[in-house]
């Protein structure tokens, strides 16, 4: 478990990450020395806590919303994930069904043969 931060790292953080978010990633090194140039933080200990909770914020921003932050942010980063549309679906959706010659009479004598449009019964196909 991690160590409670105090609200002066807490409100630091979500200002960086409202104003600089495009800037941010999810390594804490790089976020320092991005909180080294955006930012006056008075010491070396202070600018380490903020850009780990930064880090720590993004990381839950890429998962989903976050209380405090801007929703215009979060709402632009679930618009990304929902723009990515494959060309090929990963789901094939085959039209056809195989039955036995039992199964096909059960179901015309229930009265369901107007709803089935391709028959195939044992390899042959029967369409009425």
């Amino acid at each position: 478990m991690g160590r409670i931060k105090n609200k002066t790292v807490k409100r630091a953080s979500r200002e960086v990450i409202e104003k600089y978010f495009y800037k941010l990633t999810e390594d804490f090194h790089y976020n320092k020395k991005i909180l080294d140039t955006v930012a006056e933080v008075p010491s070396k200990r202070l600018r380490n806590k903020i850009a780990g909770f930064t880090t720590h914020l993004v990381r839950r921003i890429q998962k989903g919303p976050v209380k405090g932050i801007s929703l215009k942010i979060q709402e632009e980063q679930r618009e990304k994930l929902f723009d990515i549309i494959p060309e090929k679906s990963k789901i094939q959706i085959d039209n056809t069904l195989t039955v036995d010659k039992g199964v096909l009479d059960m179901l015309n004598g229930q009265g369901f043969d107007k709803l089935i449009k391709n028959r195939l019964v044992a390899g042959k196909s029967l369409i009425n």
